[in-house]
């Protein structure tokens, strides 16, 4: 009786066929131990995604870890020789810490490595592999592609320092122009640096026109390199039946990549499926002037695929921009600024008791959302785009991009006290907040510590019956303060709705999401001209 792969969930079936994809390429499989040296992960934290590693003491005494990666274990024991080439494939589960559910989470993982002498005919292919993953798992597919290398030649040139390059590169993976072009400048870069960097942004697209631009905006022989390896590439990626992007915003983490960067996502899900890319630093730590690259295809991603088709998608397609509006007076106005540009509906949300409106000609649905809640949908694919407050956006911390400032909404994040208030240094404050992780983010930056109280409602009172020392809160015109005797102390965050995307739906709806954002930066400018 023949084996019937269907009955299968796809995580199981890409297993089997990524298996048989990679050992028909000539790799061999690499079985690691559950636990590794506590030692080789506090050596090396620079490498990981994170810091936070579940440890333990075995019989002997030594310090063990549950792997949170598996690269750092293949480039310490591969050792290739001199002018050779391993080429490894590996399926196991990592432990990494989960901010959703505040614990650890065990990540099925495939992937695989080629270390040692890698040129660029082994460049291409494991790009070519990193294709033909997505491929084998018979859906829709993007693989966008970027460079370090560029990146960092455009660094270079414009001489930005070495202790305001992670803060850049933060702006530009959230494709944050506004907040972008602020860290330039805070940067000393000036008008003009702050514009280069800006520009970046607009290289992102079809692969064989962003080439083109991108090779006019070289600035540098490091950034000349890039291209020429890039270039290298489109003839290896043509012919595949998914979509190869070429993104130079694309940064990886700046002590891991130092060259080609790739993400791979697969339709119907909403965070990469697939990441990899060059890897030299962390291969020439074990085995010197190796070099490396390899990615690993996230197995768990899959699980999403075998849920049944949301009903709204059932009832008329997943075709339309599904937007997460927040319900309220700031729901409202972005609601006008859309319709302004013609993305309005026939049916009035306000006066019906429908959370789902749309308008299948304008191929737009808009979902009526808590204003908490928006970045959640947005980042877990529910919703393509949302609009939402800088303050809820950096409490919840989503990894989405922040597209636009619309300016709707303005006010600020502020510390406020009592008029009288002195700070103690003796010993930590206190501090009555709703918004934890922005009031920690900040004390931290100061290196002051706090004792966090957290509120829900009625954040003034705190400072008053001598609950808290200080606030964090919003501030909008500060009459409540002044009211209950309060002043602000600090103002360390300005807030603004900001229009938000997750980033699969970027990739597979790039263009029609490029068309809402020109609109909406034509009818914003338009107003404030007006004003």
């Amino acid at each position: 009786m023949e084996f019937d792969l269907s009955i299968l969930q796809p995580k199981e079936r890409a297993s089997f066929g990524l298996r048989a994809l990679y050992e028909a390429a000539g790799c061999r499989k690499y079985h690691m131990g559950r636990f590794e040296e506590y030692g080789l992960y506090q050596e090396n934290r620079s490498f990981l995604p994170s810091e936070q590693v579940i440890t333990f003491t075995d019989l002997d005494g030594r310090l063990l870890a549950l792997k949170p990666d598996v690269t750092l274990s293949i480039a310490k024991t591969a050792q290739p020789e001199k002018g050779q080439t391993l080429k490894y494939y590996y399926s196991e589960n990592v432990y990494r810490p989960s901010a959703e559910s505040h614990t650890f989470k065990e990540i099925a993982q495939m992937g695989l490595e080629y270390i040692g002498a890698v040129d660029e005919a082994g460049m291409r292919q494991v790009m070519e592999l990193a294709a033909r993953s997505l491929e084998t798992l018979e859906s829709g597919w993007v693989l966008e592609i970027g460079h370090m290398g560029y990146l960092f030649g455009l660094l270079d040139a414009l001489g930005v320092p070495s202790s305001a390059r992670p803060r850049l590169l933060e702006k530009l993976r959230a494709r944050n122009a506004h907040e972008l072009r602020a860290a330039a400048l805070a940067a000393g870069l000036g008008e003009a640096g702050a514009f280069a960097l800006s520009a970046l942004l607009a290289l992102s697209g079809g692969y064989a026109e962003t080439l083109r631009r991108a090779e006019e905006f070289c600035r540098s022989d490091a950034m000349r390199a890039a291209v020429a390896e890039l270039r290298a590439l489109e003839e290896v990626l043509a012919g595949y039946k998914g979509a190869v992007r070429l993104d130079l915003t694309l940064a990886g983490e700046m002590e891991y990549y130092n060259g080609l960067i790739f993400r791979g996502y697969l339709k119907g899900l909403p965070r990469p499926l697939l990441k990899g890319g060059r890897y030299d630093l962390l291969a020439q730590k074990f085995t010197p002037g190796a070099g490396a690259i390899g990615f690993a295809v996230y197995l768990d991603e899959l699980d999403r695929l075998g849920a049944p088709t949301p009903p709204v998608e059932r009832k008329s397609g997943s075709s339309f921009i599904n937007i997460a509006l927040p319900k309220g007076r700031l729901g409202d106005k972005v609601y006008n600024l859309l319709a302004g540009v013609g993305y309005g509906c026939p049916e009035d949300y306000n006066a019906t008791r429908k959370l789902v409106v749309e308008n299948p000609a304008a191929g737009i649905r808009y979902f009526l959302v808590k204003p908490s809640d928006v970045a959640i949908y947005v980042e877990h694919g529910a919703a393509d785009v949302g609009i939402v407050g800088k303050d809820i956006l950096n409490e919840a911390g989503a990894d989405v991009y922040e597209l636009l400032d619309t300016g709707l909404g303005r006010c600020r994040m502020c510390v406020a006290a009592p008029a009288d208030y002195q700070d103690d240094p003796s010993r930590p404050v206190r501090v009555a907040t709703k918004f934890v992780n922005i009031a920690k983010a900040y004390y931290a930056s100061l290196g002051r510590d706090i004792e966090i109280i957290k509120l829900n409602g009625s954040i003034e009172l705190a400072p008053i019956l001598g609950l808290s020392d200080v606030i964090v809160d919003i501030v909008e015109t500060g009459t409540t303060l002044r009211e209950n005797g309060l002043k602000v102390v600090t103002e360390f965050m300005p807030i603004s709705a900001r229009f938000i995307a997750n980033k699969a739906s970027y990739s597979f709806k790039h263009p029609e999401i490029e068309a809402m954002l020109a609109k909406l930066r034509a009818s914003l400018a338009e107003q404030e001209e007006k004003q």
